[in-house]
């Protein structure tokens, strides 16, 4: 009865036709809605998902119309087929722009503004779901993420020393800011690769879980953060990442300023709801999960 009720109501048949009109088509990036989740895929599958110039400029274009799409709440990264990505497509990012600098100026300003500039700074919850090979240019865009899952078979590395380079961009800035030092030093210098399970047992990911699981988990845990103040999801997030190159007295300062903010950028009001249903109806117990946001004041 409740299918049958939801098909006749037709603010949701306009949503569900909304959603589908803001969904583009890219040469290499697959764009799926489903439950006001986007995931978005790299989808080079037969390079491992390797980042072309062309891959940069989809993935900043997709997920700029994201950041604004009313029908979305959580954006998912992963990968198509057997690899999350292998890094940098050395073909065709470093070779193939040598002699066309302005593709090469474009390039790295896309490949740096998506993987960096705009996940870090997303307005919406995301996760990076990391179903395969992870090599490289790829560590930055899981240290943008606001949380991160891998299969436990998924494989990790930063192969550049093996070539005779060093993990360029930003990505030892990432890694040494996203794992201990130790372990970003031992992996950086020798190559080595490490798995999924390894990956979260260093905390270089939030978790990992068998891969036939991968995605329902991932799905899981964006349902649970859905359940969330939206704002507040997003001013904690803002938070936790601007104070961690914070003195004590700077952060301080800050978070006084961002929680004041707070309360008057919240359209749902949750800091008083959540007081209310807490002190006077004395039906929510924050400890255990989240206020009803249902309820009005």
């Amino acid at each position: 009865m409740a299918t049958r009720a939801a098909t006749k109501k037709k603010p949701a048949a306009k949503a569900a036709k909304s959603s589908k009109a803001v969904v583009k088509k890219f040469e290499t990036v697959l764009v799926e809605k489903k439950d006001r989740i986007a995931w978005v895929i790299m989808n080079r599958p037969e390079k491992r998902n390797a980042m072309s110039p062309q891959l940069h400029l989809d993935m900043n274009d997709a997920l700029e119309e994201l950041a604004i799409d009313d029908s979305v709440d959580v954006v998912v990264i992963t990968g198509a087929g057997k690899a999350f990505s292998a890094g940098q497509d050395i073909r065709l990012y470093f070779r193939g722009t040598t002699g066309d600098p302005v593709l090469r100026h474009k390039s790295k300003n896309a490949s740096h503004h998506w993987r960096w500039t705009t996940l870090s700074k997303f307005p919406k919850l995301t996760i990076a779901m990391v179903n395969g090979f992870c090599f490289g240019g790829a560590f930055t865009q899981v240290s943008a993420c606001d949380l991160a899952i891998a299969a436990d078979d998924a494989i990790f590395g930063l192969s550049e020393i093996n070539w005779g380079i060093l993990p360029g961009g930003i990505v030892s800035w990432n890694v040494v800011n996203t794992m201990s030092y130790r372990d970003a030093m031992y992996y950086a210098i020798t190559g080595d690769t490490f798995t999924g399970k390894e990956a979260a047992a260093m905390r270089f990911i939030n978790k990992s879980v068998p891969k036939a699981r991968l995605k329902a988990e991932t799905t899981k845990l964006a349902k649970k953060m859905m359940k969330k103040n939206p704002t507040a999801v997003r001013y904690t997030k803002e938070g936790i990442r601007a104070v961690k190159e914070m003195s004590v007295d700077q952060a301080a300062d800050y978070l006084n300023a961002k929680s004041d903010a707070l309360k008057y950028q919240d359209p749902e009001n949750g800091r008083q709801k959540g007081m209310a249903q807490f002190l006077d109806d004395k039906t929510y117990r924050p400890g255990l999960g989240e206020y009803d946001r249902s309820k009005d004041l």
